[in-house]
């Protein structure tokens, strides 16, 4: 009796399997290098909080009726699980396809949805154990409270994934190990600090202020602000609307990268 294609095909449950495998190696890479990827971040964002919460922060007293100690938590907790995510999956796939190790997922019966979910779960998860630890730090500072935290997680979790899908697209087509710094360095850490994080925009001239509003990372940031102080400069459906959109788009062109193979065979 011939064999058809289809029953070829690996099961659901081989692709959980492999998906759970890309997963593991991806948090065993983090843990085990845990003094370059996870206390970093917690050092700068100690200093963060001594300099801009503690010193100047006494200065300015409040903003937009918040303690600014309080105002700049969300926005910090955020800048570094976006910085984490992008990171993590630019330099853990880069580091796969400069040693060849990609083209054996690309050979193998996983489908690309497979490849592309485990090493954006790897950084997501990168990105989520930065954030909890720098809410922690925080803790230290302030007393921080949680007044809508599904909007809180759920806010953590698209911003994490949307940028390590923006990672994922500039590892596929970085070059040189150089060329993962571009983004971050350039588009990445100017549009961060413009989006709100250590001011409110309506301290903005109208120019600047309708600029700030084409900035992603501002509405993001400003919904992590609602889900953690109950206060947001943007409504929140326009927030998330924009942020499952920049999920829908950038894993759209992560599937067609890795479908086409562009960047990915030599």
């Amino acid at each position: 009796m011939s064999t058809s294609p289809d029953t070829l095909q690996t099961p659901p449950s081989g692709h959980l399997v492999a998906l759970g495998t890309i997963v593991r190696r991806e948090v065993h890479r983090i843990l085990r290098i845990w003094g370059q990827t996870l206390v970093p971040p917690a050092i700068t964002m100690t200093l963060y909080f001594l300099i801009f919460g503690g010193l100047i922060g006494s200065r300015v007293g409040s903003m937009d009726g918040i303690k600014y100690m309080d105002f700049i938590v969300p926005g910090l907790v955020m800048m570094s699980v976006i910085q984490n995510s992008y990171g993590n999956i630019s330099s853990s796939f880069f580091g796969a396809k400069f040693g060849r190790h990609v083209e054996e997922l690309l050979v193998s019966p996983m489908p690309n949805w497979v490849i592309l979910a485990g090493y954006v779960a790897g950084a997501v998860l990168r990105g989520l154990m930065v954030g909890a630890i720098v809410l922690l730090i925080a803790m230290l500072f302030t007393s921080v409270e949680v007044p809508h935290p599904f909007v809180t997680f759920t806010t953590v979790l698209l911003g994490a994934t949307i940028f390590a899908l923006a990672g994922f697209v500039n590892a596929v087509y970085a070059k040189k190990f150089d060329d993962i710094a571009i983004v971050p360095t350039f588009i990445l850490t100017p549009l961060t600090y413009l989006g709100g994080v250590f001011y409110s925009v309506k301290l903005l001239p109208g120019w600047a202020e309708a600029a700030t509003h084409l900035n992603p990372i501002f509405y993001m940031v400003n919904a992590f602000r609602f889900g953690l102080l109950g206060r947001s400069d943007v409504p929140l459906a326009v927030a998330y609307g924009l942020m499952l959109a920049f999920v829908v788009v950038l894993g759209a062109l992560g599937l067609w990268l890795l479908k086409r193979g562009v960047g990915l065979r030599s």
